[in-house]
């Protein structure tokens, strides 16, 4: 008989606001429908949710449970490095203290590696709103939630996991190193913050993707059945918060090109398939929607104008010399109303 691998499910956080979020994903991976898993919680700087967690873990018998307390290097890439360490796996996956993998998510996970030429595996983050009529927003722009519902039911070859819902072998890291700290958030204690805009930072998922790609010569595969939910709170509709983040994601774009265009040409072909989806069938239904649903039509017109808008600042932006960073006021007060 040929043994199951062991799923290592790495989980990082840094507060006990997001306790209660934490429990319910500690519950969903008890819950999974394959057993051999293990679950490695990084607590990062506060030993009261290392405390608390410890205690949630003993009293609900969570299985193959490792705690590991983190007071070393700040940031989420950090405390996943330190997970991936500790981990004893031969799959190696990521989840968001704040999402909510499906009942099946770690049996799709590994039935996925069945092809041995296969990597890393990812899948779709559905939303899982805090208010529900925040729901509106359209999928071609759920990439300002942290969520992929925009990605169509498909299984494929894709450029990348998403670390809220992904996994890679663990030879993956074994020849192609760790996630780089300094192109991720590098104070998550402060939340958004530590994504500050700074000179250099570029997503440090794409990163370790591509790495990992280019070292093993295997692929990543997009598969629709590896599901999770993720909370979307409602800051992130702010219209501060989604200028930000559209800045952040074209500055990150660019670097990512300038960082990986000499190994793959077609390195941003997914936001350009996106681009065209938003301008071929997004701005057609909200045209539509207009005559018929003209207040939702208008709301979703104002945040695509206003995202794209921001990100081709943060994109474009440095071939002019221009940084938003440094006008940030003039900025705000000239798009006030999203």
């Amino acid at each position: 008989m040929i043994k199951e691998p062991t799923l290592s499910i790495i989980v990082t956080s840094y507060s006990t606001q997001r306790l209660n979020d934490i429990y319910e994903l500690l519950d969903s991976i008890k819950a999974q429908t394959y057993s051999h898993i293990e679950t490695v919680f990084v607590a990062e700087q506060s030993k009261e949710l290392y405390d608390l967690v410890q205690d949630y873990a003993q009293e609900k018998a969570i299985p193959n449970f490792k705690l590991i307390f983190n007071d070393g290097e700040k940031g989420a890439s950090a405390a996943r490095n330190l997970g991936i360490q500790q981990a004893r796996g031969e799959i190696i996956a990521f989840v968001d203290d704040d999402a909510l993998p499906f009942p099946d998510w770690a049996e799709e996970m590994v039935k996925t590696y069945a092809d041995a030429s296969i990597i890393g595996v990812t899948g779709p983050a559905f939303p899982l709103w805090e208010d529900e009529n925040d729901a509106w927003l359209p999928e071609e722009l759920h990439w300002l939630i942290s969520c992929t519902s925009w990605a169509d039911n498909e299984t494929r070859k894709v450029r990348n996991i998403w670390l809220q819902n992904g996994s890679f072998r663990r030879e993956a890291f074994d020849r192609a190193g760790f996630l780089n700290p300094g192109l991720g958030p590098q104070d998550s204690t402060q939340g958004f913050k530590g994504r500050e805009i700074r000179d250099g930072i570029i997503s440090e998922e794409v990163d370790i993707s591509l790495r990992i790609i280019a070292v093993t010569k295997k692929y990543i595969l997009y598969n629709p059945a590896v599901r999770v939910k993720h909370r979307v709170n409602k800051k992130r509709l702010k219209p501060a918060y989604i200028r930000r983040w559209s800045y952040w994601m074209g500055l990150s774009k660019r670097k990512v090109k300038k960082l990986h265009l000499q190994t793959d040409k077609s390195i941003l072909a997914p936001e350009q398939q996106l681009l065209k989806r938003i301008f071929t069938r997004l701005f057609p239904d909200i045209l539509k929607a207009l005559f018929t649903h003209p207040v939702i039509a208008w709301r979703k017109l104002k945040v695509t104008m206003t995202a794209l808008f921001f990100v081709a600042l943060g994109y474009y932006g440095p071939l002019f010399k221009l940084s938003w960073a440094g006008n940030k006021q003039n900025v705000n007060n000239t798009q006030k109303g999203v």
